[in-house]
């Protein structure tokens, strides 16, 4: 008969999404996250399926809560350039302070790039969500008179997937929240009427 589960799967889980996302997927042993997570191998197993399968889990975990974040920080004003912003910025207040300094989004694309088809799948569905909502605000924000008439909202959407990405890299190099503030002024510089 099978004992029943003595931990909580989601708090396993994000203790997973935390040493993934310091050491990446191969730099992460299993040993490493049976501490972690604070569970035994048959449970990790039991629960979880191998490492990789975990990977996953907590690769899409990570990437639909940290997309749900932006997104809302982003559609949370009616000024489209001041939900840029705070969206830009919950990223950067979040790239530089506890866990948050290492990102398992950036690590999977730098990591893997497209060389593993089920994680670029992951990161391909929140680019293209993060994309999709970036283009959208950038348009409304053009048909407003809140954004400069000459933005191409594809490019800019990508401008500022680059400039997240970017917060991320720099944060994890070290810079701190005045520093990232300032590289989100000027990516909202780049977007203002001149």
């Amino acid at each position: 008969m099978a004992r029943p589960r003595e931990f909580d799967r989601d708090t396993a889980l994000q203790r997973a999404i935390e040493t993934f996302a310091m050491h990446g997927f191969e730099g992460t042993t299993t040993p490493m996250l049976l501490s972690a997570m604070k569970i035994g191998r048959q449970s990790l197993y039991d629960t979880f399926g191998d490492k990789r399968k975990l990977y996953l889990e907590a690769l899409r975990r990570y990437s639909e809560d940290s997309v749900g974040a932006t997104l809302s920080a982003m559609f949370a004003s009616d000024s489209v350039l001041d939900g840029i912003e705070q969206a830009l910025l919950r990223f950067a207040r979040e790239a530089t302070t506890g866990t948050g300094q290492a990102c398992l989004g950036i690590h999977a694309v730098t990591e893997f790039g497209t060389t593993a088809p089920d994680v670029a799948a992951v990161t391909a569905d929140v680019t293209a969500r993060t994309m999709l909502a970036f283009e959208s605000r950038i348009r409304d924000g053009i048909a407003r008179g809140e954004l400069a008439t000459e933005l191409d909202p594809a490019d800019a959407a990508h401008f500022l997937l680059a400039t997240l990405s970017g917060l991320k890299v720099a944060a994890r190099g070290g810079a701190s929240f005045e520093v990232l503030r300032g590289i989100v002024r000027v990516a909202l510089g780049a977007l203002a009427i001149r």
